[in-house]
């Protein structure tokens, strides 16, 4: 029986790079079904994604061979089973809107993650984990407390063998310290005003300067807060007849859409980093 799996890599760009990937794959008995690449000609970097069938090998035989083929070509790559879900980690505060999104998508299928357990700062939404089964746990921050409850946090991720953390409305800003231990494997989402309307009710600045678009943004966690290479975004459009509580429910909409596209290609292994970018095969 063949099993499917995924492989992404990056490498400088040469000639004959797809060839030699689908003949490695064709000498291992592979049997390509979904492939993509792309050649930056910014940084002489190429990337590819394939999707494969094989039988020949086990997984830690053919992630073995893969690693002598990646040396002389300098590739940076990773192998990964369709068979098993990406186990994640959520973590929110007070507006649930993205949470309640990313649960019902995950119990009904469409994104291929087996969520282990729910972090906050807050008691909010405890009863919402339950009714999904989902342990929850509730870690309140302090100034005082924020290296320990962090630790903690760090402890539960790891406890969980979570390959992605995703902040789903959580707002505290994470350590530099915690950001790189979570590098490239933790998502946020926040929306599209910043940097014109930081700080408090930002709906409530962008109502009063008169807005014609809300938005958001999705992008990997980094020490520089919300500058993290973006996964994605999209706006929906306005006009002067909406109220306040008009914008935040369509920006609530497009929060949760957003969100729920880049855990999804990122759970399809459909992201590799470009530096301070992202190249994505949709």
């Amino acid at each position: 029986m063949s099993s499917t799996y995924i492989l992404t890599l990056s490498c400088p760009d040469r000639k004959g790079l797809v060839h030699a990937v689908s003949g490695f794959l064709l000498n291992h008995g592979g049997n390509i079904e979904e492939a993509a690449q792309y050649n930056d000609p910014d940084t002489g970097l190429f990337f590819m994604r394939v999707q494969f069938a094989c039988r020949q090998l086990t997984f830690a035989d053919l992630k073995a061979q893969l690693g002598f083929f990646a040396t002389p070509h300098k590739m940076k790559l990773a192998l990964h089973t369709t068979a098993q879900p990406v186990r994640t980690v959520l973590m929110v505060s007070k507006e649930g809107h993205c949470l309640n999104d990313l649960l019902f998508r995950w119990k009904t299928g469409l994104l291929p993650i087996d969520i282990r357990a729910i972090i906050s700062n807050h008691k909010d939404f405890y009863q919402l984990a339950a009714s999904y089964n989902v342990p929850f746990h509730h870690l309140p921050v302090q100034v005082d407390t924020k290296e320990r409850v962090e630790a903690r946090q760090y402890e539960i991720i790891q406890s969980e063998g979570a390959e992605l953390v995703v902040l789903a409305r959580y707002m505290q800003i994470l350590s530099g310290d915690l950001c790189h231990k979570l590098a490239g494997r933790a998502i946020n989402i926040h929306h599209s005003f910043l940097p014109s309307f930081k700080g408090a009710k930002p709906y409530y600045q962008a109502h009063d300067r008169g807005v014609k678009l809300i938005g958001a943004t999705a992008h990997y966690v980094t020490a520089n807060l919300d500058e993290g290479p973006i996964i994605e975004q999209d706006v929906t459009r306005v006009e002067h007849s909406k109220t306040v509580e008009d914008l935040t429910a369509m920006g609530r909409d497009t929060e949760s859409q957003v969100l729920a596209r880049a855990v999804k290609w990122h759970s399809e292994h459909r992201v590799l980093l470009n530096g301070h970018k992202t190249v994505i095969f949709k």
